[in-house]
């Protein structure tokens, strides 16, 4: 706030401070470009008349140097004249004195919202081109009891964590946690921890100032501030090198942190959800994780299930990409045969949806005609030579010799009656004898 007259400056912070703004106060343009270098101002509240440079020149030099920084200009000497040039200069808005409370509060919101709205588009033009997310689908009773838990919790600020194998689709749930919460106005602003350079991060999480270390040849708003108001996820949390974790704790735990050439802290509103497909508990236990963090964390903690355990979302998840991927390759949708959703049925699918959206895609690209028909998907290898080779120790051997001792004990139970086996393993009958056939017991059962 930038008022020359004494009372009146001392007026108008009362009024915004019980309003719930942080306010630095100046008493001239020069007072006023001294706050601006101290710390991040989200809006600027300016008398127009002044002695010495006005609030116009402030308007004038703040659109050179931060025209993204909304100026509303107040003053007692209104004219329409001084209010068109106020506005062409690049004021957001422009009240008389006396101020009316609510329409300078009104104001001052309506300011602050355009400010959110330019970050929230500029980190969208950068993430341009990224991949698109779609909502979450799924009617298995694993499925529909994680999304229970997940629209539980969105519309609180607790903090989430999502706890999946890579590929479960943990963003698209974070981003649901999003659009189901008060903050869906806001920004929703994703980064991965493991992507960022250890000599990065404190310039990618937290900004710095202009000239705060050679190359900084401009002001940068991290993550957490373009998230102010909005939801920050933190993807592969347990990625964040050691130094930065104290760092995170205190702008997680406080709401604040200290820009890189910032004089004083900066404060934001932001709702954490981090996701990560590592053991955290036992990162914590050998020391690389801080335990601090991780409780401050593990507030709402939701564990996504990888697709091997929600088998009945597959044929509902291979016709969803498949109509998908074939509309954004100008052909048309494929019909998914029974022979086909047997076969990604019985897969493994170590790499999860998103595994499976590949597969798809590589199947329709390669034989739009036939699509999956035609396109292998690699099955778990039988035990052979290969294996035996290697010490049957990979994880896909096991699991192929696991599945297929399942497979003679659920038709041990249901005496050769393969209908009442497949409900054992809790398959569709019309898929068992695929499996069968791939581990070579198509001649069990009747």
């Amino acid at each position: 706030m930038v008022e020359d007259e004494s009372y009146v400056r001392e007026s108008l912070l009362a009024m915004l401070r019980s309003s719930g703004f942080d306010v630095a106060e100046a008493a001239s343009l020069e007072e006023a470009e001294e706050e601006l270098r101290l710390g991040p101002v989200d809006v600027v509240l300016s008398d127009l008349r002044m002695p010495g440079a006005d609030g116009l020149q402030l308007v004038r030099r703040l659109q050179d140097s931060s025209p993204e920084l909304p100026v509303v200009i107040l003053t007692g000497h209104g004219t329409v004249s001084s209010a068109v040039e106020c506005l062409r200069a690049g004021a957001s808005d422009y009240i008389l004195k006396p101020a009316d409370p609510e329409a300078l509060e009104v104001a001052l919101d309506r300011a602050l919202e355009a400010r959110a709205l330019q970050r929230e588009v500029r980190y969208l033009r950068r993430a341009a081109g990224g991949d698109t997310a779609e909502a979450p689908a799924g009617e298995s009773p694993a499925w529909r009891r994680l999304l229970e838990m997940v629209d539980a919790a969105a519309p609180t600020d607790s903090t989430v964590l999502l706890v999946g194998e890579s590929g479960t689709g943990k963003e698209l749930l974070a981003r649901r946690l999003h659009g189901r919460s008060g903050r869906s106005r806001a920004a929703f602003v994703r980064v991965n921890c493991a992507a960022v350079p250890f000599d990065m991060w404190e310039s990618e999480f937290f900004g710095h100032r202009k000239g705060a270390f050679t190359g900084a040849a401009a002001d940068r708003e991290g993550r957490f501030l373009l998230a102010h108001r909005g939801t920050l996820l933190l993807d592969e949390i347990g990625a964040v090198p050691g130094p930065a974790q104290a760092k995170f704790l205190r702008a997680i735990q406080e709401g604040e942190f200290e820009r890189l050439g910032d004089g004083r802290p900066t404060k934001v509103d932001v709702r954490i959800v981090a996701a990560t497909n590592a053991n955290l508990e036992q990162d914590v236990r050998e020391g690389r994780f801080r335990a601090d963090l991780f409780f401050r964390l593990n507030v709402v903690r939701i564990d996504v299930p990888p697709l091997r355990e929600r088998l009945a979302d597959i044929p509902l998840l291979a016709r969803r990409f498949a109509q998908e991927i074939a509309t954004r390759l100008g052909r048309p949708v494929p019909e998914l045969s029974e022979e086909s959703l047997g076969r990604l049925t019985a897969y493994s699918w170590p790499g999860n949806v998103r595994e499976l959206r590949s597969v798809i895609e590589r199947a329709l690209v390669l034989d739009p005609v036939h699509g999956l028909d035609a396109v292998e998907i690699l099955p778990a290898p039988t035990l052979g030579e290969e294996s035996a080779a290697q010490g049957d120790l990979t994880l896909r051997d096991a699991m192929a010799r696991r599945e297929r001792e399942l497979l003679a004990e659920a038709l041990k139970r249901a005496d050769g009656v393969r209908k009442d086996a497949a409900r054992l393993l809790g398959v569709d009958p019309r898929n068992l004898s695929y499996y069968l056939k791939k581990h070579g017991l198509e001649d069990e059962g009747e």
